[in-house]
C-alpha cells in the first residue's frame, strides 16, 4: 500500500486551489495537473485522516473511463506523464494519482443523470412526486429504477456548501439553449454507455454527475473525473433491492459512522475516524474498482 496523501505538496508548480480532494496546479498557460488526494469529505466537511489509496483508486477509475467513452465526447486528458511535470523529488506524491490536463472554461453545472431514485432525488419525489421539475409516475419507491434515466442538472457551490438543484430552464438560462441540450444528451448517452458495461460487472450506477468545459475554439470536453466513486452511486446488483438503501462502494461507510455520533453537528471540525472505519472504507474503494474494471492499483 502506498503512503496515505493528505495533501499534496508542490514547490514546482504554482498551486491554483485545493477542491474537497483534488489539488489544481499550473502547467504553463494551457494545461493543468491534477492530483487526487486521499481526502475524504462527508457531508460537505473534509475528515481530518487521509483513506489510503484512495485518490490512486478515483484516479485510476476516471482514466478508465476517460479512455472507454472517448468516443462520446472529447475529454480533457493531455497524455502527458505527470511525473514528467514536477521536480524529481515530487514524483512520488504525483505517481498514479495523478494526470494532465488541457485548461478549460469550467461550464457552471454539475451534469447529472439518475436511472434510480434514490438520494436527494428521493427526497425531492416525496415532497413534489417530480426531481428537478421532471414529473415521475405515483407509487415508486426508494431506490426503484425510473423507467428510463433523467437528466437532473445542479448549480455547483463553494467549498463546503451543498449542490443545489436547478431544472433544465435554469441551464438554458446559464449556457443557452444549444449548449445546455448537447450537455443534455451527452451526459444521457454517457450514463447509458457506462451503465450497461456496469451491468456486465454485476454493478448497478444509480445516478452520477459529469463536468464539463469549452476549450478556446469553444469546443465541448468531458472534464474534472468521471464515473468514480465519489461522483456516482455504485451498488452491487446482487444485494439490490427496491425499497432500501442499498449498500454503496463509495464513503456511505463512514457517513453511516459519523450519523451514530452524537454532538457533532456536521459541521467542521470533523470528529476523528477509527481506524477500522477508515481501512473498511478503503477497502470499499479498492473493490470498487477491481469489481468494475477488473483493474488493481498494482
Amino acid at each position: 500500500m502506498a503512503r496515505a496523501l493528505h495533501q499534496s505538496d508542490l514547490r514546482s508548480l504554482p498551486l491554483l486551489s485545493r477542491g474537497k480532494v483534488r489539488d489544481n496546479y499550473a502547467v504553463g498557460d494551457d494545461k493543468l495537473l491534477i492530483v487526487t488526494s486521499d481526502r475524504l469529505s462527508a457531508f460537505d466537511v473534509v475528515m481530518a485522516e487521509p483513506i489510503p489509496d484512495k485518490g490512486r483508486v478515483l484516479n485510476r477509475m476516471a482514466l478508465f473511463w476517460f479512455d472507454r467513452l472517448a468516443d462520446v465526447v472529447p475529454n480533457h486528458l493531455t497524455g502527458i506523464a505527470p511525473e514528467s511535470v514536477v521536480a524529481p523529488a515530487e514524483a512520488a506524491q504525483v505517481a498514479g494519482r495523478s494526470m494532465v490536463v488541457k485548461r478549460l472554461k469550467p461550464i457552471p453545472v454539475e451534469a447529472v443523470v439518475r436511472g434510480y431514485l434514490i438520494g436527494s432525488g428521493w427526497k425531492d419525489y416525496q415532497a413534489s412526486g417530480a426531481v428537478c421539475g421532471i414529473a415521475l409516475p405515483t407509487g415508486l419507491r426508494m431506490a426503484e429504477k425510473l423507467p428510463e434515466p433523467i437528466f437532473t442538472p445542479a448549480a455547483k457551490a463553494e467549498m463546503g456548501e451543498h449542490d443545489e438543484n436547478i431544472s433544465f430552464a435554469d441551464v438554458v438560462a446559464t449556457v443557452g439553449a444549444p449548449l445546455a441540450e448537447r450537455i443534455r444528451e451527452i451526459s444521457l448517452e454517457l450514463y447509458r454507455r457506462a451503465s450497461e458495461y456496469a451491468a456486465t460487472r454485476g454493478i448497478i450506477i444509480a445516478d452520477t454527475k459529469f463536468e464539463f468545459g469549452l476549450d478556446d475554439a469553444g469546443t465541448l470536453h468531458l472534464m474534472d473525473e468521471v464515473l468514480t466513486a465519489d461522483s456516482s452511486r455504485f451498488w452491487p446488483a446482487d444485494s439490490y433491492a427496491v425499497g432500501t438503501s442499498p449498500p454503496s462502494f463509495d464513503k456511505q461507510y463512514v457517513r453511516d459512522y459519523l450519523e451514530t455520533l452524537t454532538g457533532w453537528a456536521k459541521t467542521p471540525p470533523p470528529p476523528p475516524l477509527p481506524p477500522e472505519v477508515i481501512e473498511r472504507t478503503a477497502s470499499k474503494y479498492r473493490e470498487a474498482l477491481h469489481r468494475l474494471t477488473g483493474l488493481t492499483l498494482d
